[in-house]
Formats: structure tokens, sequence, C-alpha cells
């Protein structure tokens, strides 16, 4: 309990005991007791006597102090760390289921109506670039700079570029800008399969799992239905 108190009482303290009817030993003492307290956080109270021969006798009252030390700044800053390390491992995984439908739609039914729709639409990849941007916005400090550019010639170091990614933000908006890229080269491919007449359902797969080896497997698959058309 919090309380701001301040308080004095004088009293004539006149009594006798039950034994004998004898008089007290300080007849007539004042008693007073002057205590100022302070917006003070206690929840229990000792109360003492302090005797003395001039003054008589003073009743004083010891609260127990509860010191609570609390840092505002300290807890929001914690706070915010806190916030942007699940902000960024729930961007890991939801970027990750996200790009999945595309792809099962490309491999599983890729000649439908419904796939060259979506696949036609840009939607996706807009909001992926939205993700992406903001998880590089939290991730940017104002040493990312010359952690990437450290050398004379301003090209990035492979020890700069470990150190920058072992920040869990910006591994989180690398791996979202991986899995647009990723997209982005699949679709292509898909569509290119569906204007050639080439089947991509493994370059896709592998655009997923490797982008470069399934572009490369792409156009070998293309290369190959080309010559086989030829000889017939």
């Amino acid at each position: 309990m919090c309380s701001q108190v301040s308080f004095s009482f004088n009293t004539m303290m006149q009594c006798s005991l039950a034994r004998g009817g004898q008089q007290s030993l300080f007849p007539g003492r004042r008693m007073s007791a002057e205590i100022p307290l302070r917006s003070i956080h206690y929840n229990t109270r000792e109360i003492g006597v302090q005797r003395s021969f001039l003054e008589g006798s003073r009743v004083v009252l010891r609260p127990q102090v509860q010191r609570i030390i609390s840092n505002p700044k300290g807890s929001l800053v914690c706070a915010s760390l806190i916030s942007s390390s699940q902000i960024a491992s729930t961007a890991f995984t939801w970027g990750t289921v996200a790009v999945l439908p595309f792809y099962a739609l490309m491999v599983l039914v890729p000649k439908s109506t419904l796939s060259r729709r979506v696949m036609d639409s840009n939607i996706p990849f807009a909001a992926l670039a939205i993700l992406y941007g903001y998880l590089l916005y939290l991730s940017w400090t104002p040493s990312t700079l010359n952690v990437i550019f450290a050398t004379k010639y301003l090209l990035p170091e492979l020890p700069g570029m470990a150190k920058m990614f072992a920040n869990e933000k910006t591994m989180a908006s690398a791996w979202i800008h991986l899995l647009v890229v990723d997209l982005y080269a699949a679709r292509q491919v898909f569509l290119d399969g569906l204007k050639s007449n080439v089947e991509t359902r493994h370059s896709v797969t592998l655009c997923l799992l490797s982008c470069p080896i399934g572009i490369l497997t792409h156009v070998i698959t293309k290369l190959m239905m080309k010559i086989g058309n030829g000889s017939h």
C-alpha cells in the first residue's frame, strides 16, 4: 500500500496499574510521534518504543519498505527485441508455407485454367516483396553497408557476409528473398513450358529445391524435345 501520511498525536497518559493501584512509572508524560512517509511501498509495520529520560516515551512506527526499481526503457527495448525476433520467425515459417500452393498447382494440375490464371497474376510476388521489405527494414543497421562493402574496392567479402547473416532477422529476410526469386523463376519455366508444349513438372520442382538447377533442367528438356521433334 502506498500513501502519503504525516501525522502527530499528543496525549496525556494518566493510568494506574491494575495491581495495587500503583501509579504509572511515567505519570503525565507526553507521548508524541511525527512520522513523515512519502510515497513509499510497504506491506507491514513494526512499532517500537524509544525511551528518553528528558523527553519521555516516543512511539516509533517503522514501515518495512519494499523498493521496486524498474527500468521502463530497458523493458521496452527487450520487448522490442523479442517482438522483432518473433516476427522474423513467423515470417520465415509462413513465407515457406505460402509458396507451396503455387508449386502444387504447377506440378499437380499444370494445364488447368486455374493454374494458368493464378500464375499469370503478380499479386503473390507483390505480397512476398512487401514482406521482404519489412524484414529488411527490421534487420537494417547503420553498419550494414560497412559490413557488406568492407574492402577498399567496395566488394563484399565472405567473412563480412557470414557475420551479417548470423542475425535472425537478416537470415529471415534472405530466406524470403530466395523464396520470391525461386517462385518467379519457376513461374517463368512453367509459362514457357505451356507456350512451347514442354514438360515442366520436374523443372518446377527443382526450382523449389534449387532454382539454378531447375532452370538448367528446363533448358536441357527443351533442347532434347527439339532434337526429338527434329528427328521425326
